[in-house]
């Protein structure tokens, strides 16, 4: 894959120390706490996370929307579009309340503060679940991570379970908001089509075949039957994006991007990245025929879909100073020769 052009030199980023998160953790948990250690944790992208250590050894987490804490160069969000960049306080509590509501595990929400006095950004503090994610544990005890996984799958029952009124972010939806566009599969037709010129634009593998990539996104929307069908979804399910209990029970994070809109498009990013464990996570439903329930022709759609968005997001990351840029190169390579096996000459 070629690289991008250089970003301009940035200054660099300001990570938050013990000082910066004192006041916020005393609003937060009482003023009877010191804050003995401050760790950013590794991995996001958007926001900043933090597990806080206090002077009786307990942990909490922190979690800041600041422009030093996101790495993508982004609009500000449109909640009426379900893929807007998908970060920020609001988007969370309205994430968390669901979930709850729902009954799905997710760190209980301590505090949140969308008024600044603390720090200069919208904030929150969690709980702090100290466990392994479920990629980790995956990876390093399959077995004993087998009951974790059935767990799983009963979570995903829950969320699935629920359903809106109309796709959309539930921060827009749970309000009575209308989002834009007229169908899932349409929405994600366009996006497609913009992903298209976007990576065409940077990598000559797919500027060879961007018309052949756009009239394979058309293709297969127009093959997509209507639906008025909209399903609680976390939107980017990995099993990095799930925390174990001390207890083997599974809990959500990163849930801002939580929305209600065609289970396919959780089950193509499922399939994605859990590979050879996603036959467990099949369907709706908890029986042994995993096939049932699922849209071949909108799998068919948001597989390629998927794809090209998994090239496009980290092309652009690269063009700033996000921290792992061999990271987002490797996505955007499997991702650019999935979405090219994907076309009709390529069979």
């Amino acid at each position: 894959m070629s690289r991008p052009q250089q970003p301009p030199t940035q200054q660099p980023r300001t990570h938050l120390t013990r000082t910066d998160l004192a006041p916020l953790t005393r609003a937060a948990l009482g003023p009877h706490r010191a804050l003995a250690a401050v760790t950013r944790l590794r991995g996001g992208s958007k926001k900043g996370v933090y597990r806080l250590t206090l002077d009786d050894d307990s942990t909490a987490v922190a979690y800041v929307w600041s422009p030093d804490e996101d790495y993508w160069d982004a609009a500000p969000p449109d909640p009426r579009d379900p893929f807007s960049h998908g970060t920020g306080l609001g988007l969370f509590t309205a994430a968390h309340d669901r979930l709850a509501a729902a009954g799905v595990r997710t760190p209980a929400l301590r505090y949140a503060d969308a008024t600044h006095t603390h720090l200069p950004a919208d904030a929150a503090i969690v709980e702090d679940v100290r466990g392994d994610s479920l990629e980790e544990a995956l990876r390093r005890e399959p077995r004993s991570a087998a009951g974790t996984l059935e767990r799983f799958a009963d979570l995903l029952t829950a969320l699935h379970a629920q359903q809106g009124p109309t796709f959309g972010k539930v921060a827009l939806v749970d309000n009575g908001g209308v989002p834009t566009g007229s169908s899932c599969e349409g929405l994600v037709a366009g996006r497609a089509l913009g992903d298209i010129a976007e990576i065409a634009a940077r990598e000559p593998r797919a500027a060879a075949v961007r018309a052949e990539l756009a009239d394979a996104v058309r293709d297969l929307a127009a093959a997509v039957r209507p639906r008025d069908r909209y399903t609680l979804v976390h939107g980017e399910l990995g099993p990095d994006h799930v925390l174990v209990t001390a207890d083997g029970h599974p809990a959500l994070i990163d849930i801002e991007g939580l929305m209600y809109f065609d289970v396919e498009w959780e089950h193509v990013f499922l399939r994605l990245r859990f590979g050879p464990h996603y036959d467990m996570l099949r369907t709706p439903g908890r029986t042994r025929d995993r096939t049932s329930g699922l849209d071949e022709d909108r799998l068919r759609l948001y597989r390629l879909a998927m794809h090209l968005s998994l090239v496009a997001g980290p092309l652009r990351l690269l063009d700033g100073d996000f921290p792992d840029p061999e990271f987002m190169r490797g996505i955007a390579e499997y991702n650019l020769g999935q979405a090219l096996s994907l076309l009709p000459t390529a069979s």
